[in-house]
């Protein structure tokens, strides 16, 4: 597994200096929109660890390692999002100084937009973001080394992981809007949107969550979490089919009030969206993240089958990707193009992603034996 991590991390790196050589503004448009993606399943793992703790959610306790192994990417995500500073002048117009000197909207944010605010404002982030996800692996790791009979300790550490998590959830929210404004949203430079946050943020939770679960359908065909049940697959399933409706009101919300507002500063967005092979890219959006999980997802039966869900989760990876490359593209080089450069680097990332969760999940206890709700989870039924 090592072997094949290593050697997808070598293909995605070889692919993205080939890309500089035949095209600047492709490679760095593909490094972004791929960082990003994985950077955004990483963000995912810790929403859903956060919000199981603070609503003391007894059915997931036994697989939270690997949420907790997924937020282990995010130094990984740090760097090479600060590496992403010999590529501004490519991706973002609002770097490039004659630009601003011709445009009299992008001298007035220049205060906000420029060069090195622009990267202190993602790097305290990112340090805000580690600072938070250590803590919570520390407490979680601690838990493991009580005595099992120390039930007082055992609630003292599960109540600062609650505290903390509590904490890092309204610092995840604002951070985590702060980075989507700054890191994707100001690529189209004149245009904003007051739900692009929050769709942008959905899109992580749900797409997250589609990684982590089919995380452990893996481990699970591997001998591990033996316990899995059918209702452990009916709420697994009932997440999914929630944050897809979730993010599909968003994605219409988002659309439906720039159409009917029909404002030129707004429409310049959706316009370049709208020609050719762009605008199937568009619907297929929506058919990916929305259509297809509230299908499948709906009938009980389904929903409580590791065969669908596997098949919706694919759906779901291929669909966020197309999600976070119509809102790059258009931006940078306008040229729909999906070519070696733009797979290579997929394969790449998503070799160091496989690398970095497995190595985590090999340094601690697949199950925490002494989370407090782990009985509810090995038993779980409703």
């Amino acid at each position: 597994f090592r072997v094949i991590s290593l050697i997808l991390i070598c293909i995605g790196a070889g692919s993205f200096v080939a890309g500089l050589f035949l095209d600047r503004v492709a490679a760095w448009s593909a490094y972004l929109v791929t960082n990003y993606y994985f950077f955004s399943l990483s963000r995912g793992g810790i929403f859903f660890y956060v919000i199981q703790s603070i609503t003391r959610s007894g059915w997931s306790s036994a697989f939270r390692r690997v949420p907790e192994a997924m937020m282990a990417y995010m130094p990984f995500a740090a760097v090479f999002f600060l590496l992403l500073y010999f590529g501004t002048a490519d991706i973002y117009r609002w770097s490039v100084p004659e630009t601003v000197a011709g445009d009299a909207l992008l001298q007035k944010r220049s205060v906000f937009m420029n060069v090195p605010f622009f990267y202190a404002r993602v790097a305290f982030c990112f340090v805000l973001w580690i600072i938070f996800i250590r803590i919570l692996r520390k407490l979680s790791l601690r838990e493991d080394s009580l005595d099992p009979a120390d039930h007082n300790g055992i609630m003292a550490l599960f109540g600062k992981s609650e505290l903390y998590s509590k904490i890092f959830i309204f610092i995840l929210v604002i951070t985590f809007s702060l980075s989507a404004f700054d890191l994707i949203m100001s690529i189209d430079v004149h245009w904003y949107s007051t739900i692009f946050a929050f769709k942008n943020l959905i899109a992580a939770f749900l797409h997250g969550v589609s990684v982590m679960i089919l995380i452990i359908f893996i481990l699970h065909r591997r001998g591990y979490f033996s316990f899995l049940n059918k209702y452990h697959l009916h709420d697994f399933a009932r997440y999914l089919f929630m944050l897809s409706i979730l993010w599909g009101y968003f994605w219409f919300a988002q659309f439906m009030l720039i159409w009917y507002g029909n404002i030129p500063e707004e429409t310049v967005y959706y316009y370049l969206r709208w020609q050719e092979g762009w605008k199937v890219m568009f619907f297929l959006e929506i058919g990916l993240n929305w259509a297809v999980p509230f299908m499948l997802l709906l009938p009980v039966k389904t929903s409580r089958n590791m065969t669908v869900i596997t098949i919706v989760i694919a759906f779901l990876i291929i669909g966020q990707y197309i999600d976070l490359f119509v809102q790059v593209i258009p931006g940078t080089t306008g040229i729909l193009k999906f070519g070696l450069v733009e797979a290579g680097l997929f394969l790449g990332y998503a070799g160091l992603f496989a690398l970095v969760v497995a190595t985590a999940l090999s340094k601690a206890r697949i199950t925490g034996p002494n989370h407090p709700f782990l009985e509810e989870s090995l038993k779980h039924k409703f």
